[in-house]
């Protein structure tokens, strides 16, 4: 059994890489696609760092199914790349990291999200029963199509 685990998921969306790099590197854009916005109507939002790119910061703390953690951009490309250090605190200590990566071709661009992170004792224990990727998969996919409404709008 691996050690770490990773889920990846892909969508092309009909919008240029610039328009959705500024909706993934600018956190405060993240209510309008986010997966996880509709999880705690009530979640407190932390803004810090940099306004966007390295060294922007973004803390949360909500209910039970939003938990609580922060995201900090570590690097940053513009229209190519975004990679985050995502540490969750509540339920349960991970820390990970989320990548994006953009592929512009005639107008259109390839957006992967990826998520990768050692295997805690949880992550094996839950894996027994479901894995990191049916867990974590649909809300990446469900960001992807609310990114791309968002790129397009």
């Amino acid at each position: 059994m691996s050690d770490t685990f990773e889920v990846v998921r892909s969508v092309t969306i009909a919008a240029p890489a610039a328009t959705i790099h500024a909706l993934l590197d600018d956190f405060q854009a993240w209510t309008r696609w986010s997966p996880w916005e509709d999880v705690d109507p009530a979640l407190e939002r932390t803004y810090s760092g940099a306004d966007a790119g390295v060294g922007a910061i973004y803390e949360w703390s909500g209910n039970r199914k939003a938990g609580q953690g922060r995201m900090e951009i570590t690097e940053d490309v513009p229209g190519e790349r975004v990679v985050i250090a995502l540490d969750f605190l509540k339920p349960f200590k991970s820390s990970n990291t989320t990548i994006f990566e953009l592929s512009e071709d005639g107008g259109s661009t390839t957006v992967t999200w990826r998520m990768v992170g050692p295997k805690t004792l949880m992550n094996k224990v839950m894996g027994i029963f479901v894995s990191m990727d049916k867990m974590i998969g649909p809300s990446f996919e469900k960001g992807l199509a609310q990114l791309s409404a968002a790129a397009t709008a």
